[in-house]
């Protein structure tokens, strides 16, 4: 059994190891810094806000948006007020977005709403002619020079670019410091070297551009899975599309405080990455072997959905086969498991923790905490991803519904930049 458990970890360190490149690569592409762009064209986007009673922080995400360093006859702002029972669409009219608003408690979740709301803008807004889609949740807020940004980027010819995501309550907790650092780590140590390396990147919840053409040749908003944004980014790549990443276009958004919130939202995004992995599998399995020019963004995106699967499996597996032989093999065999099952987390541990802390020298400055509590949490970001353990196993096995988590931290972005 050690040895079955030794041969599992040395599959998945294999399995892995090209992520330690791309910190290596992370590096590199950090010293090649952003070249100095031409004049790029100035294109015409719209803000796709779902909200679901967000009337707490809807105003202060639209007051951002209209304070941005871009034409503002060239963008515009739409909410789509999904199933409220507050004041979200009045509070985000009088901020001045365009409001439409939804009650189908049947179809449920930020697919639904954003497929709404594009038929709505497709409907009466057509004249417009928006060359992309931005997509925010309510509770975000952006950097000044965020549209700026992304439209240098946009004009390189992406169709769909993902951008830098911080946090507007990192300093609140052990739990929302592990989301937040997470993260980074995904905006830094893997989009940008995906970006350097000329692969694909991948969407993260909010804060992307989406092409017209993409919601054109889609039909709409076509993704209803848990996780929509997994699922969106699958689909593009499987299609061939490269996803680009805009480091310099930053926004931030509010992480759950409370293990009660943390722990539904987490369930919901394993569920996802389960019917992301069954609905898409296939596909990319067949991408990494016959794909043309993008045979590693599949094998990537594959190493991002199927380990969820994999790990609880083997959880599962593992522990069922000590209960069976420990009978037959005697105490021994349980405390050879422990053992190494101990030596194991421990080794985990520490390379989460690495991982942490190579992301918080990095990100030290942009991280919006007090210096000491960014050392602190150093210590309990491996703790918080360990959880995610029991809640992919619990997953397996549990009918999983969309719902909202609440949103209460009300912060300027002149309060984010005045942390240190």
């Amino acid at each position: 059994m050690s040895q079955f458990i030794f041969y599992i970890g040395m599959v998945f360190t294999l399995v892995f190891v090209y992520k330690v490149v791309y910190i290596i690569v992370a590096f590199k592409a950090r010293r090649a810094g952003h070249p100095e762009k031409e004049e790029v064209p100035l294109r015409k986007y719209a803000f796709l806000i779902p909200a679901r009673n967000e009337e707490v922080v809807i105003g202060q995400l639209i007051e951002t948006i209209k304070n941005q360093n871009y034409p503002k006859e060239l963008y515009d702002i739409f909410v789509i007020a999904d199933n409220c029972t507050d004041q979200t669409a009045q509070i985000a009219r009088e901020a001045g977005a365009i409001v439409a608003e939804r009650f189908n408690q049947k179809q449920v979740g930020k697919g639904y709403a954003l497929d709404y709301l594009l038929n709505i803008i497709g409907t009466d807004y057509a004249s417009k002619h928006y060359d992309g889609y931005f997509v925010f949740d309510a509770d975000n807020l952006l950097d000044e020079n965020y549209i700026a940004e992304m439209n240098k980027t946009f004009n390189q010819g992406y169709k769909v670019i993902t951008s830098y995501r911080n946090s507007k309550n990192y300093d609140q907790n052990w739990i929302t410091s592990g989301y937040a650092l997470w993260f980074l780590y995904e905006a830094e140590l893997l989009n940008r070297p995906r970006m350097y390396l000329n692969t694909s990147c991948a969407v993260s919840g909010t804060g992307f551009l989406v092409h017209s053409d993409v919601i054109k040749e889609n039909g709409g908003w076509v993704h209803h899975l848990l996780t929509e944004d997994i699922e969106f980014t699958v689909s593009q790549i499987i299609k061939g599309e490269k996803i680009g990443y805009c480091s310099r276009a930053v926004f931030y958004d509010e992480q759950p405080s409370t293990f009660s919130q943390s722990w539904k939202q987490r369930l919901r995004w394993a569920k996802g990455f389960y019917q992301v992995f069954m609905n898409y599998g296939k596909e990319l399995f067949q991408g990494m072997i016959r794909g043309k020019g993008y045979r590693f963004s599949c094998f990537d995106m594959m190493m991002t959905v199927m380990p969820v699967v994999v790990v609880s499996m083997l959880c599962i597996i593992g522990n069922i086969l000590i209960l069976l032989l420990v009978p037959f093999e005697g105490e021994g065999l349980f405390y050879t498991y422990v053992m190494v099952s101990t030596i194991g987390v421990l080794w985990i541990y520490s390379l989460l923790f690495g991982l942490g802390l190579i992301t918080t020298i990095l990100e030290w400055k942009k991280i919006r905490c007090p210096n000491w509590k960014k050392i602190l949490y150093l210590f309990t970001f491996p703790l918080f991803l360990f959880t995610y353990l029991p809640i992919s196993v619990v997953a397996l096995f549990k009918k999983i519904d969309w719902k909202p988590i609440p949103h209460t931290v009300v912060k300027s972005l002149d309060d984010l930049r005045s942390r240190s």
